[in-house]
């Protein structure tokens, strides 16, 4: 019996870098909402745990989020059973998208599954405090505000009712590059919650900001570049997502999103365009 489902990427709407904890990690806050870039998984039943990607060139040990979630499930919960993962590879990896974080987070949905733990959302997040920030979010599976590390999500209906055009540039930006680069601001103008709960999607170029976008543009220029060309596409808002190196922009009217996404794809772009109100499918099907 093989089971399927879908990973889905996101993408930052705005993001407030407030400070630089001693750990090295950084106090955020930012809007959560998903795209239809996505991976699939096939899963069944297996003597041992095995993990097969689509894209030879990612790791399958350790270093895999999907490994990491897998062994945090069989050291704190127990597994009665092995299984096989095989990966369809979609979401370029390295590109401020989640990808890894929610491979992590369909991972130990489908183990609570097929395992029949009957674990809670809340249970699967604190498994995977260690793993990493964006994972509580995918986990819960709704568009929210995230704050503290990134890991508290306060889910709320931010997806934006905008066709959103995704673009990712060909390579992979430095997450720790950028954090490093960046300046804290404690007190920033503006509260991301409150743009995009009482702001319309043309006033957010003017009110909602990605502190990490200025440094890693000063590194790699063509993200600037992309964000410009959206607008002059026809964009209401444009920005990089996360710390990169993928670019976004909202558009209101499906011809002039579908035009800027058919200029992007024959420049040879990797790109993904998302219907409005999207809403990610989070079930775990069986393949007959």
């Amino acid at each position: 019996m093989i089971w399927i489902a879908n990973s889905n990427a996101k993408i930052n709407l705005g993001l407030h870098i407030l400070d630089r904890l001693p750990t090295g990690y950084h106090r955020i806050e930012t809007g959560f909402c998903f795209i239809e870039w996505s991976d699939r998984f096939e899963v069944k039943r297996s003597e041992q745990f095995q993990l097969r990607m689509s894209d030879g060139k990612i790791p399958v040990d350790e270093q895999n989020l999907i490994t990491k979630a897998y062994r945090a499930f069989e050291r704190y919960i127990g597994l009665r059973n092995h299984y096989v993962f095989n990966v369809t590879k979609n979401i370029p990896a390295g590109a401020g998208l989640g990808g890894g974080s929610s491979n992590a987070a369909l991972t130990f949905r489908i183990l609570n599954k097929l395992e029949g733990t009957g674990l809670s959302n809340e249970d699967l997040i604190d498994l995977s405090r260690d793993l990493g920030a964006d994972i509580p979010f995918f986990i819960k599976g709704e568009p929210g505000i995230g704050t503290g590390l990134g890991q508290e999500i306060e889910p709320l209906n931010i997806q934006p009712g905008a066709w959103i055009l995704t673009i990712y540039p060909g390579f992979e930006s430095s997450t720790a590059e950028a954090y490093q680069k960046c300046r804290p601001n404690p007190e920033p103008e503006f509260s991301i919650k409150n743009v995009l709960l009482e702001e319309e999607p043309d006033q957010w170029q003017y009110l909602l900001q990605n502190d990490l976008e200025a440094p890693v543009i000063a590194t790699y220029e063509m993200i600037g570049n992309i964000k410009d060309q959206l607008i002059d596409f026809g964009a209401v808002y444009a920005s990089m997502s996360g710390s990169g190196s993928s670019i976004f922009g909202l558009f209101e009217q499906d011809f002039v999103a579908i035009n800027a996404y058919e200029s992007f794809h024959k420049l040879g772009f990797t790109i993904n365009l998302t219907r409005p109100g999207f809403k990610p499918d989070m079930g775990i099907y069986r393949k007959d």
